[in-house]
């Protein structure tokens, strides 16, 4: 049982690790402590409390909860911390996976969540950023002032006005954002 919690502690320091780096509100002490955590009520759900691990659900996305905000701007509102909450969820899930003896799967959750987080940090997996393709269809997401789709300028490829855009500084032109 002590592996596990060892490997349980771990697997999320290196999640929060990872959190820590690019200056998340949560980082590798709060990740290790979840995680640690999910897996000790995980050997106790495995002795004798089998419903122990549904408080866990409950503790984390109370947590969660706590790390996600909304900020007002101009042109319009922004959630921030959502990515965190749900590495919080994972990270749960895999210490709860550690403390049940799945390591392998613990590992695995472990990589496949650092993957996601990094996708856009590693030069190859930069295609499957899903922000990168979102320029093309940033007038699906955006109305002009008049209640019409926003438009492109079809020689640079940029929105016409940007005002009723969600954050139009996604939507700006590589060399605007530099």
């Amino acid at each position: 049982m002590t592996g596990h919690l060892l490997a349980a502690f771990a697997l999320t320091y290196a999640i929060g690790f990872e959190r820590n780096v690019r200056g998340a509100a949560a980082g590798d002490r709060t990740f290790s402590l979840i995680g640690v955590g999910a897996a000790l009520v995980a050997v106790l759900a495995q002795h004798g409390a089998p419903n122990a691990l549904t408080g866990v659900i409950t503790g984390v996305g109370f947590i969660g909860g706590g790390l996600t905000f909304r900020e007002t701007r101009a042109n319009g509102d922004v959630v921030r911390g959502v990515t965190t909450a749900a590495t919080i969820f994972a990270a749960a899930a895999i210490g709860a996976a550690a403390g049940e003896g799945f390591l392998l799967f613990a590992l695995t959750g472990t990589v496949l969540t650092l993957l996601t987080l990094e996708i856009r940090h590693i030069p190859v997996l930069r295609v499957l950023d899903g922000r990168r393709w979102a320029r093309p269809f940033a007038e699906d997401e955006c109305i002009d002032l008049d209640g019409s789709p926003a438009r492109l300028d079809p020689e640079a490829g940029e929105l016409l006005d940007t005002a009723a855009c969600p954050d139009s500084a996604d939507y700006a032109s590589p060399a605007a954002r530099r």
